[in-house]
């Protein structure tokens, strides 16, 4: 039995020499999310910091130029870092307060899930009035539509809006802020053994 568990943990041992793709797996994913966001917000500036600002159809944040601006290039400063693996464990701090901004003031009214559903634990009263008005337009796109043409690449869903995302982007910072970026492919890595050499 010992032997089983020694010979278990020198595998694992071996698999030291690839962690760094843990970190780098989490950045690359991270970084079409946050430039994406960040360069669209950008590019409609004014209805960004309208949107920001807005009581009756926005978020109603005091400060909105400001506070739109800060958003926009933390998310582009921040895919950017995320890329080269620079600062990681820095740009993950404004990154994480983007997300917990935005799960709070725009996602959590709407509850946890991200795409409604019609039951199950996280489902609730509006994600199951989501199914309902999901089925009434797969029903008008059968009868006024070519379905198999617009299903081709996909199912139809309805977006609910909840936290799920930004809590999973969250937490996917939360580990960068903690490992940080991974050893070879970073300029971390580098910038840290230059000066530790």
């Amino acid at each position: 039995m010992i032997k089983c568990i020694n010979k278990l943990q020198s595998m694992l041992d071996c698999t030291r020499s690839i962690d760094f793709l843990a970190p780098l797996a989490l950045r690359l994913y991270l970084v079409p999310i946050f430039w994406i966001a960040g360069t669209k917000k950008l590019g409609a500036f004014e209805s960004t910091v309208d949107w920001f600002g807005n009581p009756d159809y926005g978020l109603g944040l005091p400060f909105p130029y400001l506070m739109a601006g800060a958003a926009t290039w933390i998310e582009i400063i921040g895919a950017a870092a995320l890329l080269v693996g620079f600062g990681i464990r820095w740009i993950s701090i404004p990154l994480m307060a983007t997300m917990a901004v935005a799960a709070i003031t725009v996602h959590m009214q709407n509850g946890w899930l991200a795409i409604a559903e019609g039951s199950g634990f996280f489902a609730s009263d509006r994600t199951a009035g989501a199914i309902d008005r999901l089925n009434v337009a797969k029903d008008i796109i059968r009868e006024h539509g070519d379905y198999s043409w617009i299903t081709e690449n996909g199912s139809l869903v309805i977006l609910n809006n909840g936290i799920e995302f930004a809590s999973t982007y969250f937490l996917m910072l939360l580990v960068l802020f903690f490992i940080g970026a991974g050893k070879y492919l970073s300029l971390d890595f580098w910038i840290a053994k230059k000066f530790r050499g």
